[in-house]
């Protein structure tokens, strides 16, 4: 039993996919219900694999799952007139995910119970203060067995937004947090390229070393040091 929810920050993560979890996530179909603070619905929305959502997440794209959560609480949240609020919570959502690797084992381990993941994370989301409709809508998904859909479902709900406002939404990862000067100048740069304004996804993973990787829809673009390496290793050994 976890007992209770405790958490140390850690590196950056990048989502299910890289804690390999293999395990099926039930089945069934229906929309998910999170309008009230009471006991979460049931309801399943097709066979999907944890195993699927982190494939999908590595390709850039959203698996149907993590779909249909992000658009019911954007358009529960766009109904209610509180999407600023919202995009608030789910904002800082991503974060605590995103800091703490004790938390995104919790979210993607298919070894914990549905009641001890709904336990561990209703304590984080209560200490966080993220409650209301985001708050209901993370019990719902930890209750339908989903919570290895998160990442993805916030990336959704980003989407959507970005949507919403006219923009198009580019996913970046750095070697090193950008500063606000930094992150002004990639918009631009962006922009010329999208045709459109930005949304900036940024997340930080050290391991690049250097450069930026940016998915902006299907295209992606790569200047990491890392794979800058990795390419010359390659060319070396042809030559050799």
């Amino acid at each position: 039993m976890l007992g209770r929810a405790r958490f140390a920050l850690g590196p950056h993560n990048r989502g299910c996919d890289a804690l390999q979890v293999h395990k099926s996530a039930g089945s069934g179909a229906g929309s998910p219900d999170f309008r009230g603070s009471g006991t979460p619905h049931h309801s399943a929305l097709g066979k999907k694999t944890a195993a699927h959502v982190a494939a999908s997440s590595q390709t850039g794209r959203i698996s149907g799952v993590a779909e249909r959560y992000a658009s019911a609480l954007f358009e529960l949240a766009q109904s209610e007139k509180q999407l600023p609020v919202v995009e608030k919570d789910v904002e800082r959502l991503d974060a605590l995910l995103k800091g703490s690797e004790d938390l995104m084992r919790l979210v993607c381990s298919p070894v914990f119970s549905a009641d001890e993941q709904l336990d561990a994370i209703s304590a984080v989301l209560d200490k966080a203060k993220i409650a209301s409709l985001v708050g209901n809508f993370v019990r719902v998904v930890a209750s339908n067995r989903r919570l290895f859909a998160i990442p993805d479902m916030v990336r959704g709900f980003r989407e959507k937004m970005a949507e919403h406002r006219g923009e198009t939404a580019a996913e970046v990862t750095v070697a090193h947090a950008l500063s606000a000067a930094q992150e002004k100048q990639l918009k631009a740069t962006l922009k010329d390229v999208a045709g459109k304004d930005v949304a900036l996804d940024v997340t930080v993973d050290p391991s690049l070393l250097g450069g930026m990787v940016v998915k902006i829809g299907s295209r992606q673009i790569d200047t990491s040091l890392k794979t800058k390496l990795a390419s010359m290793k390659t060319a070396l050994k042809e030559v050799g």
